[in-house]
Parts: C-alpha cells; sequence; structure tokens
C-alpha cells in the first residue's frame, strides 16, 4: 500500500503557521477511494466556520474512476472533525484580525482514516517572503558545499 502525502507547499510559502491540528474528514465512500488512488489537491481549499462547525472549501478530490451514478461533487465543501475545545480556540483566533486556517497537509492515518493537518496562520508581508527565499537559497548553497567536501 503507498503511502499518500499530498501537500500545500504554497501555505508555507504564503503563511506563518502560529498553531497546528490534526483533524478528521467527513467524506464519502467514493472521495476515500479516490484520495487513496493520491488524486486530491488542497493547494485551493481554505476553511471557515459554519454555526461552530469548521468546514473546507475547494479541496479537489477527483470523481472516482469506477463508482456508477453516485460519484460525488469534486469540490463540495466536507466537514472537518475536531474536539470542542480545538474549534472554540480556533474560532476565538480567527475573529481576531489577520488570522485564518489554512490546510497544510492530507494523509491517510495508519488506522486508514482520512486525516487533514490545518493551521492557524497568519499571512506574511512581502519582507517576510523575501526573507524566506534568501533562507532557504543560502541552506542550498550550505548542503551543496558540504556535499562536494
Amino acid at each position: 500500500m503507498k503511502k499518500i502525502n499530498i501537500q500545500n507547499k504554497k501555505a508555507k510559502f504564503e503563511y506563518e503557521f502560529v498553531e497546528k491540528f490534526t483533524a478528521g474528514l467527513k467524506l464519502l465512500g467514493t472521495e476515500i477511494k479516490s484520495i487513496r488512488e493520491g488524486k486530491a489537491s488542497i493547494k485551493e481549499g481554505y476553511c471557515t466556520f459554519e454555526n461552530d462547525e469548521l468546514f473546507i472549501y475547494n479541496m479537489h478530490i477527483t470523481e472516482y474512476e469506477n463508482a456508477s451514478f453516485s460519484n460525488h461533487e469534486p469540490t463540495r465543501k466536507r466537514k472537518l472533525l475536531l474536539n470542542r475545545r480545538e474549534l472554540d480556540k480556533m474560532k476565538k483566533k480567527v475573529n481576531e484580525k489577520g488570522f485564518t486556517i489554512v490546510p497544510t497537509r492530507l494523509f491517510i492515518s495508519d488506522k486508514g482514516f482520512a486525516k487533514l493537518n490545518i493551521a492557524l496562520a497568519k499571512g506574511k508581508k512581502i519582507y517576510d517572503k523575501r526573507e524566506s527565499i534568501k533562507r532557504k537559497d543560502d541552506k542550498r548553497k550550505i548542503d551543496r558545499a558540504l556535499k562536494n567536501i
């Protein structure tokens, strides 16, 4: 069985993560089958609250090929499963200015359930992004220099 690890690399560049959580997903049967085939994307996904419940929007899960007429809609909203304490904590932070909830990684747990790592994040400014690029370039140069030794 191959490991499923779908990441949102753009989020690390665009946001500064304050706190991370792991949430379960409420999925349909054809959705979990598509995720197990690795046919999902969280790049465009974002999380919002509706009536004290957290949902992810725009997470794209490709329709399952072997399904009959009962296939799912690829970008429907999906409920995230978290503890009440975690939900209250995140809702309080999101109501403050500048905080958002970003999906960072989609994976299958050891028990076979789909899990989503989400982060409470603050948007980076342009100079922060430049600093991230500079740090990444410096690390690459150091790694190359150590490899050549």
